[in-house]
């Protein structure tokens, strides 16, 4: 199993939006790949409520790499991904197996 955890701070405005409107718009969104993007069998975005962290966490796990993999290219997530560039100013990444 590999776990992906992303973390994002958002644009305190974009795509027409106050930052507020634009995570629960991400996690909608994000949530909505779980059951489309094969091998992603668990999907959970939390928005923060602390004001000293990130603003939107997302945490999955998918079967093996192979499905990370086939997650990062997928239409979809390509679709979801567009908007949270737009809306973002930083990103981190962790990837691990266990």
């Amino acid at each position: 199993m590999v776990k992906h955890i992303v973390m994002w701070k958002l644009k305190e405005f974009a795509a027409g939006a106050d930052k507020k409107a634009n995570a629960i718009q991400m996690k909608k969104r994000l949530e909505a790949l779980q059951g489309v993007v094969p091998g992603a069998y668990k999907m959970e975005v939390g928005i923060n409520y602390n004001p000293g962290g990130y603003d939107v966490v997302l945490y999955s796990e998918f079967n093996d790499h192979d499905a990370l993999e086939g997650y990062q290219v997928h239409p979809e997530h390509i679709r979801v991904q567009e908007f949270i560039r737009e809306v973002t100013m930083t990103r981190v990444v962790a990837d691990y197996m266990v």
